[in-house]
């Protein structure tokens, strides 16, 4: 009989899993694995401020249980940015209590982003807000004189990102807005005017309600003073007009949602630091087509590649408006086009 016959096995040792020694990493630490918890228990609720690092979360929005947390967001999301707006998932101390502090797991699907970039060269792409639904562009009639081509940089992002659009001009006590009107009188894009006499909150806030709005705008041109007359309890800092330079300071540092409540019901205010200049270095300009309907089925018939430009040969659009087919409406908004593609077209 051979040792391989032998049945006398009590000699020998048994192993499993608890027996296997895994060599540490050079800093020590445990070997890093790919599987990643489900965090099945995970709550949700929606960001509304972001703070160096820290991110302000409402959970159970009108709910029984409604509470805001502080949280931070996870080592595995530390690729991925986390903005306001976002709809995320929480673990961890998630009782809102003072002091504590949960974590965001998960970012959801965003329905809307909006974005700008550096300057129009820049592929680095700055992301403002997320899931906003409307726009309120901001703007002054005088002080700092109103800036068409920034409003039209404004239109080009919201019509990429599918968000509509409102325009407010404040300061019409300073001057006669009409002739800068005019320039966008072929859009579908509501206008609130306000002076210092009579601010139309009552219409700014019907237009609000049910909505997530955000608000963009120059520096100095009352933002803050709106976003103050709407939400009394925002407190957000008012600068003035350097009357040099006449621009405005920025006094918005941080991007913030705000609760506008109505016996109505209750909207989002999203407050932004005013900027000087709007990058579209991302935009894609069959966003812009896209979002003048009307127009866009008339582009089916224009030749592969036309850019829809007034000198652009064998235009569809051209040809229509031409030929009285649009008249003067149909006239107006693809001047209204035309200059925002231009306006895109210069960055390319």
């Amino acid at each position: 009989m051979s040792w391989w016959d032998a049945d006398d096995d009590e000699d020998e040792p048994e192993f499993d899993e608890s027996d296997v020694r895994v060599r540490p990493t050079r800093r020590g630490s445990r070997p890093r694995t790919k599987v990643r918890p489900e965090h099945a228990d995970a709550v949700s609720g929606t960001v509304y401020g972001v703070d160096r690092g820290r991110y302000a979360v409402l959970v159970d929005e009108g709910g029984p249980v409604e509470r805001e947390l502080t949280a931070a967001r996870a080592s595995e999301l530390r690729r991925k940015s986390v903005v306001t707006g976002d709809h995320v998932d929480l673990v961890g101390d998630t009782s809102g209590e003072p002091g504590t502090l949960a974590r965001i797991v998960r970012v959801g699907e965003r329905e809307t982003l909006l974005r700008r970039s550096a300057d129009d060269t820049d592929e680095v792409e700055r992301v403002i807000v997320a899931n906003a639904d409307q726009m309120l562009i901001v703007v002054a009639a005088a002080n700092p004189e109103p800036r068409i081509r920034l409003v039209d940089r404004y239109l080009v992002a919201a019509y990429d990102a599918g968000i509509q659009p409102l325009l407010c001009i404040t300061k019409t006590d300073l001057a006669d807005p009409d002739e800068f009107l005019a320039n966008f009188a072929g859009l579908d894009l509501p206008v609130f005017r306000s002076s210092a006499e009579r601010m139309p909150l009552d219409e700014i806030t019907a237009a609000l309600i049910g909505h997530r709005t955000v608000f963009v705008g120059h520096s100095g041109v009352g933002k803050s003073t709106l976003v103050n007359a709407l939400v009394p309890e925002a407190n957000r800092a008012i600068g003035m007009v350097n009357v040099v330079t006449g621009r405005g300071r920025h006094t918005s540092s941080s991007t913030i949602s705000l609760r506008v409540r109505t016996d109505a019901g209750t909207g989002w205010v999203i407050d932004t630091p005013g900027v000087r200049s709007f990058g579209l270095g991302h935009v894609d300009p069959a966003n812009i087509l896209g979002a003048f309907t009307d127009l866009a089925r008339i582009a089916e018939d224009c030749p592969r590649g036309c850019t829809h430009l007034p000198d652009a040969p064998d235009c569809a659009m051209n040809e229509a408006v031409a030929a009285g087919v649009l008249g003067e409406t149909g006239r107006a908004r693809l001047d209204s086009l035309q200059r925002l593609l231009t306006t895109f077209a210069g960055t390319t």
